[in-house]
């Protein structure tokens, strides 16, 4: 496995890596993790039977181009020092598939032919065509790259250094990755399409994430958490307090809603989250994952109003293995996972007047709510690990096939 960062730095895309590492060394593989060393964790570990290499990149010495020092991405273009450290982590290794998650492949890519490996690569996002990983412009889904567009818009995010050099880099890079990779893996419909894999010749197949089965926790250790929930009926967003996420549309719309419930916030602040929150809006801070589980098992609703075209999302996943019904945005692959009218409601990406009815109406029908929060259930069933891993291991089998018929 290749991915930029690994536990104990978790994301929601960091989370997928660890969680199908330890269930494909579950189930009988050999599975080792090259990631990117950062400052206070050992070069190499365990996590349980899957090996850990913790790599230094060269990049990240300069770490005026980083805005988080714990969090130094990959660049869009072969790190030396990473290039270095994986050729000793493949000379030991021996691997026969190298599964890379994000640009870290880049740093892979002058090794492929020494490797004999196969490459595949799951694309969590849109970085193999946009240079902000995200397709948006100027607040709004972006109708698709143009050089001069891309050029304002990551120099306006990275600055004026940064920017036009990852643009450059992530279409250089992007062309040398579509030659190189032997399958992408992208998580939605929606990744696939808007990074253009069906536009050319590139092999892919839409494989999701999946929703491990949750640890168990102690109640005690749950408590601290419990108790800081409203008693009573509550609304739930889980999320990156952001305006992508759509916070600004939902504080609109439950604003305007008659004698609501409480609405609970739980995730991190960002630049634009606003400084005050409306009365009867909750923010909790950022929680351990088993905690926000809990809080889901004890929600009325959750909410993902998110207005960036989520590439997959998890959050709606995790509230609908909990039974709940949720509302989220027909946008991205949400639209995969959530059916409208049966697994829950989806209303158009930044409509405050929408949101607000399809909550409204949920909270004034507890039948429909209770038939779509099961139906929620039995559709989440469909991304647990035992239906999800074995079409990777599939995948796998597939392109190992193909390497010995090449070497007959």
């Amino acid at each position: 496995m290749l991915s930029q960062f690994y536990w104990p730095i978790i994301g929601g895309e960091e989370r997928v890596v660890q969680d199908l590492s330890r269930e494909l060394a579950s189930r009988g593989h050999s599975v080792a993790v090259a990631t990117q060393w950062h400052a206070g964790l050992p070069e190499f570990e365990l996590d349980g039977t899957v090996r850990v290499y913790r790599l230094r990149s060269l990049v990240a010495r300069a770490t005026w181009l980083f805005r988080e020092s714990g969090r130094r991405h990959a660049p869009p273009w072969p790190d030396l020092g990473t290039t270095l450290g994986l050729r000793q982590v493949i000379r030991r290794e021996r691997p026969r598939i190298v599964h890379a998650h994000n640009w870290l492949v880049y740093s892979f890519l002058p090794l492929k032919n020494m490797s004999g490996a196969r490459l595949v690569v799951t694309l969590h996002d849109y970085s193999l065509l946009c240079a902000k990983k995200r397709l948006m412009f100027e607040g709004r889904p972006c109708s698709g790259p143009r050089l001069s567009k891309c050029l304002a818009c990551a120099s306006q995010h990275y600055g004026l250094v940064k920017g036009p050099a990852t643009v450059v880099a992530t279409g250089l890079s992007g062309q040398w990755e579509r030659a190189a990779v032997d399958l992408f893996l992208p998580i939605s419909q929606a990744v696939a399409e808007k990074n253009q894999l069906d536009h050319g010749k590139s092999p892919y197949e839409v494989i999701p994430n999946f929703a491990p089965a949750a640890s168990p926790a102690a109640p005690a250790e749950l408590a601290p958490y419990v108790a800081q929930l409203p008693v009573g009926e509550f609304l739930l967003f889980v999320g990156d307090l952001s305006l992508d996420k759509g916070l600004g549309v939902l504080l609109q719309a439950y604003a305007a809603l008659t004698q609501p419930p409480p609405l609970v916030l739980i995730g991190r602040r960002v630049a634009d989250t606003p400084a005050v929150l409306p009365a009867n809006v909750q923010h909790l801070g950022a929680w351990p994952h088993a905690a926000i589980l809990d809080a889901w098992r004890r929600c009325r609703l959750g909410l993902i109003p998110s207005v960036w075209p989520e590439p997959f999302g998890l959050v709606a996943l995790e509230a609908m293995s909990a039974g709940r019904p949720v509302i989220a945005s027909n946008t991205g692959g949400l639209s995969d996972i959530v059916t409208d009218g049966e697994s829950g409601l989806l209303v158009p990406p930044g409509d405050v007047g929408a949101l607000r009815n399809a909550i409204q109406r949920l909270l004034q029908d507890a039948v429909l709510s209770q038939r779509l929060g099961c139906a929620a259930k039995q559709r989440a069933a469909e991304y647990d690990a035992a239906v999800v891993v074995p079409r990777v291991e599939q995948a796998y089998r597939r392109l190992t096939h193909l390497q010995y018929a090449d070497a007959d």
